[in-house]
């Protein structure tokens, strides 16, 4: 019987971050016939990863986070370790998400002359590090400067990385999201006050694909 792929999400109080989490599970299942698909949370609800992880004999945990912050490094660490050799662990996803990145942003409408790359931050400096890079592969792909500003924790902040655009002449900013779905970030990029925002990435392609193929990659080397 092929392992439980179970979905490592942040958690949420919003219906509507749970709605998406929901969703996102119900499409991964239909890409991966035969597999069971669950979610397991981090933080804030009843049940987390640790204890989702237990229900089942053997099973991968994708990590669905755009970068390596506290989570990722701790939580999901755990859960693997409280297992008992019965879970593995994937790299997280994000990595292979800038161009889902790109396409929100595209599809906000025109671009202006610049872009701020909204994210939520993190104390590790390598999520940090994360972000910075995925700023400049979007930049690549959009062919507009971009900076990323981040809303907590790290550097520089949202107001910042608007401020080192206009500070080269770029008066026309769009934001790019640097989130799954939507959530109480949202407030802090609308307070920008710019005049197109790009929504999160939500339930892409690429974002479906990256699980799906993190799962398959554990499941051939667990196999092999």
């Amino acid at each position: 019987m092929s392992a439980t792929l179970v979905i490592a999400l942040h958690g949420t109080r919003r219906r509507s971050g749970t709605e998406f989490a929901e969703r996102l599970r119900d499409t991964v299942a239909d890409a991966l016939p035969g597999v069971r698909v669950e979610l397991g949370w981090v933080d804030i609800h009843d049940e987390l990863l640790a204890e989702t992880v237990q229900r089942f004999d053997r099973s991968v945990i994708v990590p669905a986070f755009l970068a390596a912050g506290y989570h990722v490094a701790h939580d999901v660490t755990a859960a693997v370790g409280a297992s008992g050799g019965r879970a593995v662990a994937t790299p997280h996803v994000g990595p292979g998400l800038v161009d889902a990145i790109a396409d929100r942003l595209r599809a906000a409408g025109p671009l202006g002359d610049g872009v701020v790359l909204a994210a939520i931050g993190s104390k590790r400096a390598g999520a940090t590090a994360e972000v910075l890079a995925t700023a400049e592969r979007v930049a690549r792909l959009v062919g507009r400067p971009v900076e990323a500003g981040f809303i907590y924790a790290s550097s520089p902040s949202l107001d910042e990385a608007a401020a080192r655009l206009r500070a080269r002449g770029l008066t026309d900013l769009t934001v790019a999201t640097h989130a799954l779905c939507p959530g109480l970030y949202q407030d802090h990029i609308a307070a920008l006050g710019l005049r197109a925002v790009a929504e999160p990435i939500g339930i892409h392609p690429h974002l479906v694909s990256a699980i799906v193929e993190r799962y398959l990659d554990a499941a051939r080397a667990e196999a092999a």
